[in-house]
């Protein structure tokens, strides 16, 4: 309600200041006749409506083709990071379109334009050398394939999943659901996590009287059972890697299971639970600290 109260407000504002200036005009002889000033204006206008319809022209075209784009579903992250690009591309596309085809429309000389740009573009190429460094890794990035949308990365020490790949930017969103939106310059040292697969990691302590071979005899069939039950989660049955350090109450066992990088923190959850679980059904009571007190 507020913005479309701004909106009037602003409409009214600018309909007064046409009428004062239309006035104004018309009283200090601006125009040598009404007749020439309504030729004057007929032509304005022409221009203006062969203006708005090849806006209106190129607009529907890119919306159109964003509908196409839009509709499809790439089976994988290249091809979701092809789409990404062609809609950011076909935006940056769509302006440059609007700007020289209207400059021509105008009776403008776009090649002289163009040059007198390519002019000016050398005296403030300091200023956009971020900006062509953007736009360049974003267009290479397509061919290295680096990195593509759904792909799980680490830059500059934030890790998420690539959401989006844009002509100049790129959106990370972590597990949080928090969207950081990097410069694709400054997508450098990235570490791509998504290229394998990854291992979750479980310490657990035993008491020192537990008798070691006797439980190592009874793990793999206990891990098998652990992978049955959550095949969705875990490639494979979870590993016994053996003996990890002798503490002082404990002794800690090493235990591994190879999950996807999107399912990495949850692998670690599940494996924790059931080798718990698992350790109680066989007897194994897990240490934790306690204080004897020792009285004469």
């Amino acid at each position: 309600m507020m913005k479309n109260r701004n909106h009037l407000q602003r409409t009214i504002i600018y309909l007064l200041l046409l009428a004062l200036l239309v006035t104004g005009s018309f009283f200090t002889h601006l125009f040598d006749s009404v007749a020439q000033f309504f030729e004057d204006m007929h032509l304005r206008a022409d221009a203006l409506l062969r203006l708005l319809i090849m806006a209106l022209l190129v607009l529907s075209c890119e919306n159109l083709v964003l509908l196409f784009l839009s509709k499809m579903k790439p089976k994988t992250n290249r091809g979701s990071t092809i789409v990404t690009l062609s809609t950011s591309l076909l935006r940056y596309l769509t302006v440059i379109l609007i700007i020289c085809w209207g400059l021509t429309l105008l009776g403008v000389d776009v090649s002289t334009v163009v040059a007198s740009v390519g002019i000016l573009a050398l005296v403030i190429g300091s200023g956009a050398e971020s900006l062509i460094a953007d736009v360049v890794t974003g267009v290479s990035m397509l061919f290295e394939n680096q990195y593509n949308v759904g792909d799980i990365v680490e830059v500059g020490g934030f890790r998420g999943t690539v959401r989006n790949i844009g002509i100049r930017s790129t959106s990370i969103e972590d597990a949080g659901g928090n969207l950081k939106i990097m410069n694709n310059a400054s997508m450098t040292n990235i570490l791509n996590r998504s290229s394998r697969s990854s291992r979750a990691v479980c310490t657990i302590g035993i008491p020192y009287e537990t008798d070691l071979e006797a439980l190592e005899a009874r793990l793999p069939a206990a891990l098998e059972e652990i992978y049955e039950r959550n095949r969705e989660v875990f490639h494979e049955a979870p590993v016994y890697r053996g003996v990890e350090s002798l503490d002082s109450s404990a002794v800690t066992l090493l235990f591994t299971a190879a999950v996807s990088e999107e399912n990495i923190f949850l692998g670690n959850r599940v494996l924790n639970r059931e080798l718990f679980l698992t350790f109680r059904r066989l007897g194994v009571e897990l240490p934790y600290t306690q204080i004897d007190v020792h009285s004469k």
